[in-house]
């Protein structure tokens, strides 16, 4: 798989970018005792406003991205599970740092569940930095950023 195949979302895959969502973060339910914050977005809402990128067909994996005036924040990153262990999340980390030198901004920031610890092995591999961790509202959260004055992964 490359990058070309990452494509902004349309109308038409609103479904699939819920179910892939809903499949990616389920099991978390129970560990974090909530439900997570990307199962409850507004997912026709950021497709329309260009937020969302997807990818495989039918869609195994997905971001949703946030250009701010210093940075790219990726509000989610989300693969089925049946496509987990492939390199997919690789490919949208991968790309999603592309995106944000094509931009013009010097780094990407997210944010995860402080119980979501494969998330934060994952982040850290990939050479995201722990900025802060703080509570909003119910949710205890770890917040990363990588400066994008690296060389690319991959």
């Amino acid at each position: 798989m490359t990058d070309t195949s990452i494509r902004p979302a349309v109308a038409a895959d609103v479904p699939a970018v819920k179910a892939v969502t809903d499949a990616a973060f389920h099991h978390y339910i129970e560990r974090i005792g909530l439900v997570p914050a990307p199962m409850e977005y507004d997912h026709a809402a950021n497709v329309a406003a260009g937020r969302v990128f997807v990818t495989g067909e039918p869609v195994a994996g997905l971001v949703v991205v946030i250009r701010e005036a210093d940075h790219l924040y990726l509000d989610e990153v989300a693969v089925h599970p049946d496509a987990q262990g492939t390199g997919l999340g690789r490919l949208l980390l991968t790309w999603v740092e592309r995106y944000a030198r094509e931009l013009g901004l010097p780094e990407v920031r997210l944010l995860t569940n402080a119980l979501m610890r494969e998330n934060q092995k994952l982040y850290e591999r990939y050479g995201y930095e722990v900025v802060e961790r703080r509570a909003e509202g119910p949710y205890d959260r770890i917040h990363y950023r990588k400066r994008l004055n690296s060389p690319p992964m991959g």
